[in-house]
């Protein structure tokens, strides 16, 4: 069963509380979706620091129940 857009927003939200997310389906089909994740604790992280942030807030998900996520990440001023 394919991951809800809300669903990835609220486990990013829950993990990242600062966290604006913007979430697209790019098929149309609940499996690929494109995210883009601004956040002040971003702020001083390698852009992989950041993103295993996000994939650590998904909880083992990726490849899975969410296939594909291409991600964007933004470290937000304070």
């Amino acid at each position: 069963m394919p991951m809800d857009a809300r669903e990835i927003e609220r486990m990013i939200k829950e993990a990242i509380p600062d966290a604006t997310v913007e979430i697209r389906d790019l098929a149309g089909d609940g499996d690929h979706y494109a995210a883009t994740v601004t956040s002040a604790s971003f702020k001083g992280k390698s852009r992989v620091q950041q993103h295993q942030m996000v994939y650590s807030a998904l909880q083992g998900r990726m490849g899975g129940v969410l296939h594909a996520l291409a991600l964007t990440t933004i470290p937000a001023e304070t």
